[in-house]
């Protein structure tokens, strides 16, 4: 279970002294945590499928602010953050590269016969089903909306 793994790896890199990776792990666990508490699954845990989801929000905030950190010419915030993402991201599945990507989304779009940008919220739903935490959805749109020519 991944939030076993997780605490298997705080439990590490307490003993490592890594700062860095103890300080992400218990953000991340107080996030699981606190998301539990919310749903009232405290006792049993939150499956690791919904584990992944707020991960990659979390890897996508530290993408955010590590540009705002950018924008506002503070680079060691913005590495600090990227390097916090790095250490999420270890967690989360592995990405679909560009081509594979494009590739699900041709078959998407046959499939739906979509051929105009009027069709874009449904090939993006259809792709974001299909890959799951594969892709961001940022990329997903971007793609499709090059494919279907908006």
């Amino acid at each position: 279970m991944l939030k076993e793994r997780i605490d298997q790896d705080l439990k590490q890199a307490l003993l490592g002294g890594d700062k860095v990776l103890v300080t992400t792990l218990r953000g991340l666990k107080s996030v699981i945590l606190y998301s539990e508490v919310a749903k009232g699954v405290r006792e049993q845990g939150l499956p690791d499928d919904e584990i992944i989801i707020l991960l990659a929000k979390e890897a996508k905030k530290r993408q955010e602010s590590a540009e705002l950190y950018r924008r506002g010419d503070n680079e060691g915030r913005a590495q600090a953050e990227l390097l916090e993402k790095k250490v999420i991201e270890a967690y989360l599945p592995q990405q679909l590269s560009d081509e594979e990507l494009r590739n699900v989304i041709i078959t998407i779009i046959a499939s739906l016969g979509a051929h105009d940008s009027q069709a874009m919220g449904r090939v993006i739903g259809a792709v974001k089903q299909k890959v799951g935490s594969q892709a961001d959805g940022l990329r997903i749109a971007q793609i499709v909306k090059e494919r279907l020519g908006q």
